[in-house]
């Protein structure tokens, strides 16, 4: 059975993006990006939700028409077209670049997909990691901190929305870290 792997880039603050949805702090070097690469490479889907969608397509779909783009760049803007998409939207009519749109995270789908055949799922996205983890859909969370605090932004892991904490608790098991030479380390959980 396929599963969901949570794929995002944080601050060792705990942010995603910082103010103005800058995430001009990222360190992604030739290392890191090959390694995304692989990672993307191997997987059978991509679930995005409307704002890391239009993000990703405004561009990586030409990304490797620029002659000065690196060939690990021209490399992802290839896979990132090729690679079927989920967007989750209720409010875009469609998506280019071999994306469907699904209006609502419904449980029942989501596991029939994950039952396909083909390589797992990378989730990507905040507001949609948010909802996923609502219904408890995300099976591992490979999670790369950046060594920068940026003070303020947009969470990776916003508030739950119960009041009791143990409703929300998740044991983890850590399967896998790499730290990469410009510093960012992946931690890798499964459930």
């Amino acid at each position: 059975m396929r599963k969901i792997v949570l794929w995002m880039s944080v601050s060792l603050d705990g942010y995603i993006e910082g103010r103005d949805a800058d995430i001009s702090w990222h360190r992604v070097d030739d290392e890191l990006h090959r390694h995304f690469n692989e990672t993307a490479a191997a997987m059978g889907g991509m679930l995005h939700g409307r704002v890391m969608y239009e993000l990703m397509a405004a561009y990586w779909p030409t990304a490797d028409s620029d002659p000065e783009t690196s060939p690990v760049t021209a490399e992802f803007a290839r896979l990132w077209r090729e690679i079927p998409k989920i967007v989750y939207s209720r409010t875009l009519e469609r998506a280019d670049w071999n994306a469907t749109v699904v209006r609502e995270v419904v449980p029942e789908e989501v596991r029939a997909l994950k039952e396909q055949p083909g390589g797992d799922l990378c989730l990507g996205g905040a507001d949609i990691a948010a909802a996923f983890l609502r219904h408890d859909l995300i099976d591992e969370f490979r999670v790369y901190v950046h060594p920068v605090l940026i003070g303020s932004g947009k969470p990776l892991f916003p508030e739950a929305e119960t009041a009791d904490p143990a409703d929300t608790l998740k044991s983890l098991r850590l399967i896998e870290t790499r730290t990469f030479g410009n510093g960012v380390v992946l931690l890798h959980y499964e459930r």
